[in-house]
């Protein structure tokens, strides 16, 4: 059987007095003869939608803007989803972008794959988002980049 053990333990503690932990076994997966429930029955037949608040649209590009650290230009451009622009020595491909159904102007998050000159590693790939872009942020000696929204037609 597969699990977690944690093993019995002593230690000294400052007094010098004997410390002792059991051993706790937690199982990971069911024993041989056990079997997984399957997901069946009236609760899960019918799956509810999510609220109104939840809900995100895709769009067909994502406005990034391009922070040069070096000239200090700023570049502001539109990345259309599963297209790619380039901007100096960067290349920047947009996956998607998606934005709340009920505030497209908030909370817009886009996936992004940034390259730098002909390097086939990419310096950033994941996903970035517009209201706190500190949280998967580009590091990069250059160049900083950060979705600004998604574009809407």
């Amino acid at each position: 059987m597969r699990g977690i053990v944690v093993g019995t333990w002593f230690a000294f503690g400052a007094a010098g007095s004997l410390l002792a932990q059991e051993v706790i076994e937690t199982p990971l997966a069911p024993a041989e003869g056990e079997g997984v429930l399957p997901l069946v029955g009236p609760e899960f037949e019918e799956i509810e939608e999510l609220p109104l608040s939840e809900r995100v649209e895709s769009s067909g590009a994502a406005l990034v803007r391009v922070l040069d650290k070096i000239t200090g230009a700023v570049t502001d451009i539109d990345v259309p989803s599963g297209g790619a622009v380039r901007v100096g020595l960067i290349s920047i491909a947009s996956i998607d972008c998606r934005y709340p159904v009920n505030n497209p102007a908030g909370n817009a998050y886009a996936g992004l794959t940034i390259t730098y000159q002909s390097i086939e590693e990419p310096v950033f790939r994941g996903w970035m988002i517009a209201s706190a872009p500190a949280l998967n942020a580009m590091d990069h000696p250059r160049y900083d980049v950060w979705v600004l929204g998604c574009v809407i037609s």
